[in-house]
């Protein structure tokens, strides 16, 4: 029986669609949090037509927070954002207790969905198919919001379009996909081939690197980097309203800032743009992350300038 069409369908009736970027997580240049710049990243990213947010995903350095720190960003920009967009909360744990706390904690604080990976540790601590089913049942018992599944290399977990189809349609509030592995088109239309209308989000993610690919495959929402959502509103938009044409136009015209964020500067890429444009104080990622070479931060600025990006013009 597909839960997710009961309790959780009814709150949620309209799927949740189109650009739901990634908003970094804002640090001081001493490395502490720095929630006044998270709450102007905030307001820049919805000024510049983010139709959601997600926090804390790996694109938010979430692997260098405290538990309490998570807690702290988690409640300033539910707070902020006010229900002004829906807000995705990542609730990723290898614990499935901690991650189902996690995921009610989101919940009870506005989360409109959480986005979790399938349980991993390092390059050899994972659990097979049947632990991996039970581990979303129990956190889906937790909540009564959708939950979607991040497929990514990071976690170094194959799931086939079929187990990924099967928890779709078997357990409550699996809804949505966010498919970021190799052949990431082929695996979204298989994955709707196979699971049909219990698939409510087929979304691409790797900061929109195969977009056009995986939009011609079905998806319907992508989670990008935060900086540029206006660039990639050009190209979702007139492709979901039957354009395509418009959508190419739109895509090639911003590939090349998309291939530089995804192969030159990676999770840094939305702050520089967004220190440059005067929206935060401080590009800093935490040690022992570092930022990119200058001459590749130039790079990205340079591309962004080139298009007209709003994020280069918000704060000044």
């Amino acid at each position: 029986m597909r839960g997710h069409q009961g309790a959780s369908s009814m709150a949620h009736p309209r799927p949740y669609r189109g650009v739901f970027p990634v908003a970094p997580t804002i640090f001081h240049e001493d490395g502490t949090l720095d929630l006044d710049g998270q709450r102007r990243c905030i307001d820049f990213m919805i000024d510049a037509g983010s139709q959601g947010l997600c926090i804390l995903a790996n694109f938010s350095e979430q692997f260098v927070l405290t538990d309490a720190e998570r807690e702290t960003v988690m409640q300033a920009v539910l707070a902020h954002v006010a229900g002004r967009v829906p807000v995705i909360v990542t609730t990723t744990h290898f614990a499935s207790h901690i991650c189902a706390e996690r995921s009610r904690r989101a919940q009870d604080l506005g989360a409109a969905m959480v986005m979790i990976m399938p349980p991993y540790h390092g390059a050899t601590f994972r659990v097979g198919e049947p632990a991996i089913e039970a581990f979303f049942q129990k956190v889906s018992q937790a909540i009564s919001i959708p939950i979607m599944i991040q497929d990514a290399p990071v976690a170094g977990t194959p799931l086939s379009p079929a187990f990924l189809a099967k928890m779709a349609r078997e357990i409550d509030n699996v809804a949505y996909f966010k498919i970021e592995v190799a052949q990431a088109a082929a695996k979204l239309r298989t994955l709707l081939e196979l699971g049909g209308d219990a698939i409510v989000g087929p979304w691409d993610g790797e900061e929109a690197i195969t977009l056009m690919a995986d939009l011609d495959a079905g998806a319907t929402g992508s989670m990008t980097g935060g900086g540029y959502p206006d660039g990639i509103r050009t190209i979702i938009d007139p492709y979901l309203a039957g354009d395509r044409e418009a959508a190419k136009a739109a895509y090639e015209r911003w590939l090349p800032l998309i291939n530089y964020e995804n192969r030159q500067c990676g999770l840094a890429a939305a702050k520089i743009l967004m220190k440059e444009g005067g929206v935060i104080a401080s590009a800093a990622v935490r040690h022992p992350l570092a930022l990119p070479h200058p001459a590749a931060q130039a790079g990205l600025i340079e591309l962004a300038r080139e298009r007209g990006a709003m994020v280069l013009n918000w704060g000044l």
